[in-house]
């Protein structure tokens, strides 16, 4: 009985979460609240609030989402591309696609992200996960590409590019392009610089330099 009960409550759990993204796409997030999210999603007020204490952990919940969509969207140009800024293109204007449907309250978001003390902050510990989970997919544009790099730059990068499409991230909020032009023109302006930036690494000039960046990123995670 207790796997029929475990896939059940993960069932409620997915249609309270996929229920509150929509309203929040249809009604925006201040006039969503935890009373409507249960009578839409047909669930009681208090069965809601055992799944989701806030609507701040549904918000976590739309990250873990949104990371799974953003798995999937990546598939077809790392399973098809080798070259490292198709790869990385490809993986920057998937993620974007999948952020678009929500840019309408993406601003609510951030200003909960953008709190240093919020588990929502994406360098929290209850971010660990999604963090996590999108480093390795530019682990992946690393390690599925041509690129030739120094082994110790390497292995820090995806976590650079990671950092880098942070601030993607950020110009998209506050993007009021139509179709949020501007931060895809950003993206493909901005993958072929920092190709020319990580080739670098290899010339004999750039090369301590590059080993200087990974033991200062190394000092300040330790």
């Amino acid at each position: 009985m207790t796997e029929p009960k475990a896939a059940k409550s993960e069932q409620t759990r997915m249609l309270i979460v996929e229920t509150a993204l929509r309203l929040f796409r249809e009604r925006g997030y201040e006039a969503t609240t935890m009373r409507g999210i249960a009578k839409e999603a047909g669930v009681s007020v208090g069965n809601a609030y055992y799944y989701f204490g806030s609507k701040e952990e549904l918000i976590q919940a739309y990250y873990d989402e949104l990371q799974k969509e953003h798995n999937v969207a990546c598939r077809a140009v790392l399973d098809r591309e080798s070259d490292f800024a198709p790869r990385l293109l490809g993986v920057l204007k998937a993620r974007i696609d999948t952020m678009v449907p929500y840019h309408a309250f993406a601003g609510k978001f951030f200003k909960f992200a953008a709190e240093p003390t919020s588990p929502l902050n994406p360098f929290s510990a209850e971010s660990g996960p999604s963090r996590q989970g999108a480093i390795a997919i530019y682990r992946e544009v690393v390690d599925g590409s041509d690129l030739k790099i120094d082994s110790g730059f390497r292995e820090e990068l995806p976590e650079l590019l990671w950092l880098y499409s942070m601030g993607i991230v950020l110009y998209w909020v506050h993007d009021s392009s139509p179709g949020c032009r501007k931060t895809y023109l950003l993206v493909e302006r901005t993958v072929p610089l920092v190709k020319r930036m990580v080739s670098m690494s290899r010339l004999p000039g750039f090369r301590s330099v590059t080993r200087d960046l990974v033991g200062v990123i190394r000092d300040v995670r330790a």
